[in-house]
């Protein structure tokens, strides 16, 4: 049978067939040999050993796949971010939006919290950068009607720092999930980490979505990113710029007649879009090619 990984769990891969049920399935020992790891979101073929339970034969060619959060086939990536406790890092969301943009997924900011916090700056920063960006409350229900829409028949994968308020955008999106919420630690800022695996939710017929385990650290050597050369593609607000540097292999970071440095001083780019984008460039230059994930 055909099928899609809906959940990920202490090795087990819960698989809903065409018919609607899932069955719990193990993994074929030959992934282990391959280097192969099933996903949430995976299409796969299984075979069913007894009433519920099979194993995973093969997984079909994917559009995409993510080291963190580890799921498949996603279109969209929605990054919840806040200005208020837990603070957003803006480095923390670029570096979802360039893997997103080097993965051909989409990427949707949502400023959350707003009855909180306007988190106006975060929203002038991404919605300056050409990124759909929406404000949201789960407790005043801003902006869920808009998010909604935004995501309709896409698959989407929620991400965002731990304590950001994912799984309350989800509830409120649709009750019915009844995602595990918990309270931010005033203390610390940040939240704990209340989803402990990735699980793919259906929102209507046409739309699904993944609630993610929280980030509190997102290391360099766990992202799926591209060559420094084409780090500058995954920013769109650097596109209008592109190639009309004095010479053709400018990283803008530093260089002379270099028109994404010119766009930056003329305030046409956000001094933080710029720094994430160095910091990003300077990590992924260290990384040597054979060290990169396949």
């Amino acid at each position: 049978m055909d099928g899609v990984i809906i959940r990920a769990l202490s090795g087990f891969y819960y698989v809903q067939t065409a018919s609607g049920t899932a069955i719990q399935c193990r993994a074929r020992g030959r992934f282990r040999k391959t280097g192969e790891t099933p996903l949430v979101g995976d299409r796969v073929t299984i075979s069913e050993t007894e009433p519920g339970k099979g194993v995973v034969e093969t997984i079909l060619p994917r559009k995409n796949s993510f080291v963190r959060p580890p799921v498949a086939n996603i279109d969209c990536m929605i990054i919840l971010a806040s200005a208020v406790n837990p603070i957003t890092d803006p480095f923390l969301i670029d570096r979802i939006t360039a893997i997103a943009a080097s993965q051909d997924a989409e990427s949707i900011i949502c400023i959350n919290k707003t009855d909180l916090h306007t988190g106006d700056e975060l929203f002038d920063i991404y919605q300056a950068a050409g990124f759909h960006t929406i404000r949201t409350s789960a407790k005043t229900g801003e902006g869920v009607e808009e998010l909604r829409a935004a995501i309709r028949g896409k698959i989407c994968a929620f991400v965002g720092n731990s304590g950001v308020g994912k799984s309350s955008i989800l509830n409120a999106l649709e009750p019915g999930f009844m995602v595990k919420v918990a309270e931010v630690s005033e203390k610390l800022g940040r939240g704990r980490h209340t989803t402990r695996h990735v699980e793919l939710f259906p929102l209507g017929e046409d739309t699904q979505v993944a609630d993610t385990p929280g980030f509190s650290s997102f290391d360099i050597e766990k992202m799926d990113l591209t060559i420094k050369e084409d780090l500058q593609y995954t920013f769109p607000d650097f596109m209008p710029y592109l190639g009309h540097c004095q010479f053709r292999d400018c990283a803008h970071v530093g260089e002379q007649g270099c028109a994404v440095l010119e766009a930056l001083t003329e305030e046409k780019i956000k001094p933080t879009r710029h720094a994430s984008y160095v910091r990003l460039y300077n990590g992924i230059k260290e990384i040597k090619h054979w060290e990169r994930k396949s």
